[in-house]
């Protein structure tokens, strides 16, 4: 495993219960950074996005609830403020940390 498996990936939640919901955003926070209320951004490789996904899954009520990612790339091809904000502006981890 090298920086060139990490990718990027983005998770939003439509959650409608508020348990339910807390639960997803604790567990989305051990993985990365929360950019909006119910939008979190991950740096992964394909292994612990698996993981993830999974955890998720067992959380969610999938006949009530969605989860959306968007996979934006390897990390090493992203360019700085690839993230544009209105507003308060939110801190996303750098490229140059990679957690294993």
């Amino acid at each position: 495993m090298t920086r060139e498996d990490v990718r990027r990936t983005l998770i939003a939640y439509d959650v409608t219960d508020d348990r339910r919901r807390a639960r997803l955003a604790t567990a989305l926070s051990k993985y990365g950074d929360r950019v909006q209320y119910s939008v979190f951004v991950v740096d992964a490789i394909p292994g612990q996005l698996i993981r993830l996904r999974a955890e998720l899954r067992r959380i969610v009520d999938l006949s009530l609830d969605s989860l959306l990612f968007c996979d934006l790339g390897p990390v090493l091809s992203l360019v700085p403020r690839q993230f544009e904000f209105e507003g308060r502006d939110r801190p996303i981890t750098d490229t140059d940390s990679f957690v294993v």
